[in-house]
């Protein structure tokens, strides 16, 4: 119970000062608005590497099974979606509003820049955490150092197209529920990214968030960094343009002609009986 506790305080200290953080780089407003994407990501991706070390380890360290694991998994995107209604803490989401016409060029470099800065923070921190050795759990993660085991358990093909899957059903939940109040917006985007993690723990991990996958699995042996950028950055890259594509029809930043859907007539078009009424009339 004591390790469980450990972990809950800290995972309520990473999204609590990480929001506190957020909320004052967000009331200067400008560009030190632009700056809240770097605690944003730092909250998922060091929330996502206790995770991790939870379901590597804490089956027989902790006895935390993986009820706990994907519970805790849960309520942590909960509480990121309920924090961060302005920073995306997601790459892809950033791109997809530089596709959608909603973003310029620069900004959303600046943006990308900015979260795997944080995904990297997030990494040094829990490593940090990690060597203070405070539970059975973290002294083994300690001792491990960089020899972690790798999330991609496939080959890259499966693994790349996985995670474009797991991207394409995400975008679409998001670009269907963009109109929709949080309330409804938050619970479903965190169930849905949950069981794609659950959905795809033999595979990729389903993480769907180029900068969440750069911390938790990229310091991990077992592929080299070209092999991990093109499952965990070129699959959700696509998975989110097809999403893009299917939702709307096209990719307004690529090209404005829909190819899938008719626009519906502005005019309705009258019927001849109509016509021959009001010339009577």
């Amino acid at each position: 119970m004591s390790d469980l506790n450990l972990t809950l305080g800290y995972f309520l200290s990473v999204l609590g000062l990480s929001a506190l953080l957020g909320l004052l780089l967000r009331r200067r407003g400008g560009r030190w608005a632009d700056l809240a994407e770097i605690p944003a990501v730092f909250s998922l991706a060091a929330c996502r590497l206790e995770v991790r070390t939870i379901e590597e380890l804490g089956g027989w360290a902790a006895g935390l099974g993986p009820d706990v694991t994907l519970t805790i998994l849960f309520l942590t995107l909960l509480a990121h979606g309920a924090s961060w209604p302005v920073a995306s803490g997601n790459p892809s989401v950033s791109l997809q509003s530089f596709l959608l016409l909603d973003a310029r060029p620069l900004p959303t470099l600046l943006r990308l820049l900015l979260q795997v800065a944080g995904a990297h923070l997030a990494w040094l921190a829990a490593s940090s955490y990690w060597a203070l050795m405070l539970t059975d759990m973290h002294m083994i993660k300690s001792l491990m150092g960089s020899e972690c085991s790798s999330a991609l358990h496939t080959s890259v093909l499966q693994g790349g197209a996985t995670e474009a899957g797991c991207s394409l059903t995400f975008h679409l939940l998001l670009l269907s529920l963009q109109r929709r109040s949080a309330f409804l917006r938050v619970p479903l985007v965190a169930l849905c990214l949950t069981f794609l993690s659950f959905a795809a723990s033999g595979s990729s991990s389903g993480f769907a968030n180029p900068a969440l996958a750069y911390a938790v699995t990229f310091n991990c042996p077992g592929f080299s960094l070209l092999q991990y950028a093109l499952v965990y950055w070129l699959g959700p890259l696509v998975g989110m343009t097809l999403a893009l594509f299917f939702y709307m029809g096209h990719v307004p930043r690529l090209f404005s002609k829909n190819l899938l859907y008719s626009p519906k007539s502005r005019f309705r078009i009258p019927k001849k009986k109509d016509e021959q009424k009001e010339k009577s009339g």
